[in-house]
């Protein structure tokens, strides 16, 4: 059973960090009721929720997809760009450490969870304000003794790599082509998202269903068209602080018993 770690909303969202939305009100109530509704929709499709309490002082942590990324072999905790996140990675790792050894990224790395799209064995990693190309080199070296290939990916009008491309199905990819070169993923099949929804790359594939934000109907309309089922969740609060399906969960894959032991840390928590 896959366990999909969240986290509930600060109730100091509103000082969330913002790059590329003005800033608007978020009740802050609502946006507790739409998560709640994610994290049921998650258990639907029969992950095991595993939920952080909010932190008071960490308006964006609601967002736990960028404090790590989670390998079959180990998880990776990030520095995040943004140094008022960079307390966020220490109850994440706390709970990530009961089912993956942890790598810490290192100074003058920095990286966001959102940045990072792993396909098979290749993990294509973003090039934004967030993520420079020290962290980058970072993860090619430390991932290279498991097999994977790590490929940097040019990103421009958008804050993270999975604003522009996630997947949807196997060899199967949503993009938005305007913020990403979609020449990088040869061999993949590329699903365009609608005229007029800009901001409707960001899906999160759950077994064979992909969870979408339902105000992007006329791109939801094309995922439907090829066959692929989606099931549609109201994150409009969350979206304000330029959240999106991916960002509110970590999923572990095929999670193994409880680690037994302290699992092995490596590298600088800065």
């Amino acid at each position: 059973m896959p366990i999909a770690i969240t986290r509930e909303v600060s109730p100091a969202i509103n000082d969330c960090q913002l790059t590329h939305l003005t800033r608007e009100p978020i009740d802050v109530d609502k946006a507790r009721v739409q998560h709640e509704q994610y994290e049921q929709l998650l258990s639907a499709l029969g992950c095991r929720i595993q939920r952080l309490p909010a932190e008071v002082d960490l308006p964006d942590s609601v967002f736990v997809e960028d404090t790590a990324v989670v390998l079959e072999e180990l998880a990776v905790i990030m520095r995040p760009g943004a140094p008022a996140r960079r307390a966020e990675t220490v109850t994440v790792a706390a709970m990530l450490g009961r089912y993956r050894p942890l790598h810490y990224l290192e100074p003058p790395g920095t990286m966001d969870g959102g940045d990072l799209l792993l396909i098979g064995k290749t993990l294509y990693v973003g090039l934004t304000s967030r993520s420079n190309p020290a962290a980058l080199a970072q993860l090619r070296s430390l991932l290279s003794a498991y097999g994977y290939t790590v490929t940097g990916v040019a990103v421009d009008g958008c804050l993270h790599l999975k604003s522009a491309v996630t997947q949807v199905g196997p060899n199967r990819l949503l993009v938005n082509p305007a913020w990403v070169d979609v020449t990088v993923f040869p061999g993949m099949e590329l699903i365009d998202v609608a005229a007029g929804e800009p901001m409707a790359a960001n899906a999160l594939l759950i077994g064979d269903t992909v969870i979408f934000p339902q105000a992007y109907v006329a791109t939801a309309r094309r995922l439907a068209e090829r066959g692929i089922s989606v099931a549609a969740v109201d994150i409009s609060e969350l979206a304000k602080a330029e959240g999106g399906v991916t960002c509110c969960s970590l999923i572990i894959h095929d999670a193994p018993p409880l680690l037994s032991s302290p699992p092995v840390t490596i590298g600088d928590r800065a």
